[in-house]
């Protein structure tokens, strides 16, 4: 048997050697740190360290449940996670049928290059634009809107409504272009002949991409949607927290922040236990999700991850 696995993988070593350190780091930083989700089931006591502080069950998970930030923060999470899926996942779609369809192999380029840039803007850079552009009294917006009202506008980024609408378009802004990517990605794989075929039968360039251009892209699109669908619990947390303030909190605190603050900035109440709880219950709800809608999407398309 020893030999027979020499023979098969012997070709190949070398990259097997360089497979070996993606597999360390995942084994060292994801694997092995799962062993601290327990504290999820004790009472983290900083002296007893995690294998030695007292177990108390589920009591973290009752006691989030209890909270009366425990409604807010799920709907509040759900809201934004549903209005970016909605609102943003047809774009990228659109923008790479669109793409696709241009001829000037020049002018494709250059767009494409412009449209991925915001994906490379860091978080904190990307806020402190939309605080700049939005800000009410010498800001992009303040100026324009009070050059043609004479009046000053309502601060955007102090509403609890705004804050929803800017975070969902200021992420869909940044990132379509790269998004894109996949779906041009699949959209070069799709048969020419099929195109040359429909040219020959009148098809026009419109109808080429309702019946080929489509259709070849819909099993990228549904595993693009599963996956995105499997992380609807899951808002990024640095975005949301810089964006965040006392006066949109209504509408911005989310299951990451919550969980940061109960975890780490509640200073000498910092509850551990508890922030692990909430991380896990968040997790866990997420893999339901993502075996229930990659079953459907089987029954439906039969395209599936597994």
């Amino acid at each position: 048997m020893f030999k027979s696995l020499k023979k098969r993988y012997a070709p190949w070593w070398q990259l097997y050697v360089f497979l070996l350190i993606p597999v360390i780091w995942v084994i060292i930083f994801k694997y092995i740190p799962m062993a601290g989700i327990q504290l999820a089931f004790r009472k983290y006591d900083i002296s007893g360290g995690i294998w030695n502080s007292p177990w108390v069950g589920f009591q973290n998970f009752q006691k989030f449940f209890r909270s009366y930030q425990f409604e807010r923060v799920i709907k509040n999470t759900l809201r934004l996670s549903v209005y970016s899926i909605f609102a943003g996942f047809p774009f990228p779609i659109i923008f790479a049928l669109l793409l696709n369809s241009v001829e000037h192999v020049r002018f494709k380029k250059i767009v494409q290059t412009i449209t991925y840039m915001p994906h490379f803007i860091s978080m904190v850079v990307l806020v402190s634009m939309i605080i700049q552009i939005f800000n009410p009294n010498h800001g992009l917006y303040g100026i324009i809107f009070k050059a043609i009202t004479g009046t000053k506008p309502e601060d955007i980024l102090a509403s609890p409504g705004g804050f929803v609408h800017l975070y969902v378009w200021s992420g869909i802004w940044q990132g379509f272009g790269w998004g894109s990517i996949m779906y041009l990605a699949a959209l070069t794989s799709i048969n020419t002949e099929l195109y040359e075929a429909a040219e020959i039968d009148g098809a026009n360039r419109f109808q080429r991409l309702i019946h080929i251009d489509i259709p070849g892209i819909l099993p990228t699109v549904t595993i693009m949607l599963i996956l995105r669908t499997g992380s609807v619990m899951s808002i990024g947390f640095e975005k949301v927290f810089l964006m965040q303030n006392s006066l949109n909190l209504a509408t911005s605190e989310v299951i990451s922040t919550y969980e940061y603050k109960r975890g780490l900035a509640s200073g000498g109440s910092s509850d551990f236990s508890l922030s692990t709880a909430i991380g896990l219950f968040n997790s866990t709800v997420n893999l339901i999700i993502l075996v229930i809608v990659n079953k459907i999407a089987n029954k439906l398309s039969e395209t599936s991850l597994w």
